[in-house]
């Protein structure tokens, strides 16, 4: 098998690939601006110990370590069998919100609060790669740190629905609260194991209930624990029935119980934004959530989610700023370009030049030179062919290329300063004054 391959999970990007990736990134970075989020970009690996421990057990095993440079086993003491200290201190970062997080701590005392950015770059997981999963891909994050305001909630749920609505993809914003799956474990007295939990129950759409009831089980929960948890394993129906639903289930837990009202708030604001559904076995998987969480499902077509996000209050406090709450929302790039292209959503995006001006002989090089130039000038997307050639030659690269448009640069055009255009699409030719060429129809 040929070498000449990239690395699995992932992939490159022809030109109409980048071009559908640019008009999303676009379309999601106006919609940023218009909430009044500013661009940040952290580098691409962080400190290891920045990273460990913020996602989770599952998480932190999916981490991209890096081995330390140089000759590093020269300080290792036992070299059949090295610890991990010794052979990595740093990793690829797994998401954007943890070196959010630790830039704000970094700089608190410098920044205006609450802080709003978004940020658009490629994370690293070790995952198995499939469909719509990659080991590398891009996120596009927005966040707000600083406050503990619910509208934050709102508004970024408002910004899902708006953003997508420009795209032109039916999305459902699916909701929860980790105060909820607090309450859920607390009543069932698995209130020290959220953890072992919530990780069975986000896997439910995955393995079933059957599945998460075993998983339960392995964890070492009780017969009488498990089905205390069976609620959570049952459909969910309106919004607000299933809200009374969990009050009644939740109603000797503190937790739960304001976390049912939190939810109350939120969706009696945000469900005029666009489709909202309460879903109690939404539990993200990270252990950095402490209140509202989200996740966004494209509607009409068999895809993982295409957003998630969340309330994270503790986790500037991991890096020595405490009590900085924090909400943020992510939209999977890769994900949505797959939908988008399935249900035939995107538009048409120009891939090729509009012109390709062709040359004669090293004579009117020049000439040919300074037409190409002045199209470029005037905003037209031109490839000048590198050298004369034969007709046939030039005709074949331009439509390999996709060019829209023939030029003639030879040297009757240069001594009549008329250029002969030909649309490559329609075969129709025109002889269009030097000095009008720039204004032509391209």
């Amino acid at each position: 098998m040929s070498q000449a391959r990239p690395a699995k999970g992932t992939r490159d990007f022809a030109a109409a690939d980048v071009l559908r990736r640019r008009y999303v990134v676009g379309v999601l970075q106006r919609v940023f601006e218009r909430y009044g989020f500013a661009p940040l970009e952290t580098p691409s690996f962080e400190n290891l110990d920045t990273l460990m421990g913020k996602y989770g057990e599952e998480g932190d095993r999916l981490i991209f370590k890096i081995l330390r440079s140089g000759d590093y086993m020269k300080s290792v003491v036992n070299p059949t069998q090295p610890k991990a200290s010794e052979l990595t201190d740093k990793a690829l970062r797994y998401d954007l919100t943890v070196p959010f997080a630790r830039y704000v701590a970094q700089n608190a005392g410098q920044l205006a609060m609450p802080f709003r950015r978004y940020q658009i770059q490629p994370v690293w997981r070790a995952d198995n790669p499939q469909k719509g999963r990659f080991r590398e891909f891009y996120q596009c994050d927005a966040d707000v740190v600083g406050t503990s305001s619910l509208w934050q909630e709102v508004e970024l749920v408002a910004m899902y629905h708006h953003a997508f609505a420009e795209l032109g993809l039916d999305v459902v914003v699916r909701i929860n609260h980790r105060g909820l799956l607090a309450g859920i474990a607390e009543v069932a007295g698995l209130g020290d194991r959220l953890i072992d939990f919530t990780v069975a129950l986000d896997k439910l759409d995955k393995i079933g209930p059957d599945g998460v009831r075993a998983e339960w089980r392995e964890r070492g929960f009780s017969e009488a624990q498990c089905a205390a948890l069976e609620p959570a394993l049952q459909p969910m129906g309106d919004l607000n029935a299933t809200l009374d639903r969990m009050a009644a289930w939740l109603s000797e837990s503190a937790a739960g119980a304001a976390a049912v009202e939190e939810l109350r708030w939120l969706v009696a604001r945000a469900s005029a934004t666009g489709r909202l559904e309460l879903d109690v076995t939404l539990a993200r998987g990270l252990n950095y959530y402490t209140g509202c969480i989200f996740e966004v499902q494209a509607l009409g077509v068999a895809m993982g989610s295409v957003g998630g996000g969340g309330r994270y209050d503790n986790l500037t406090g991991i890096f020595g700023v405490p009590g900085l709450s924090g909400v943020g929302i992510s939209f999977g790039l890769d994900r949505i370009v797959l939908c988008l292209e399935e249900l035939g959503l995107l538009p048409e995006l120009a891939s090729g030049p509009q012109a390709m001006v062709f040359q004669f002989s090293e004579l009117e090089s020049d000439f040919a030179f300074q037409v190409a130039e002045s199209l470029r000038a005037a905003g037209v997307r031109t490839v000048l062919y590198p050298e004369p050639a034969k007709i046939k030659k030039q005709f074949d690269y331009a439509e390999k290329i996709g060019a829209g448009y023939a030029v003639m640069a030879g040297a009757q055009e240069q001594a009549t300063q008329s250029i002969q255009v030909k649309n490559l699409r329609t075969g129709e030719q025109s002889s269009v004054a030097l000095a009008d060429l720039a204004g032509f129809a391209w």
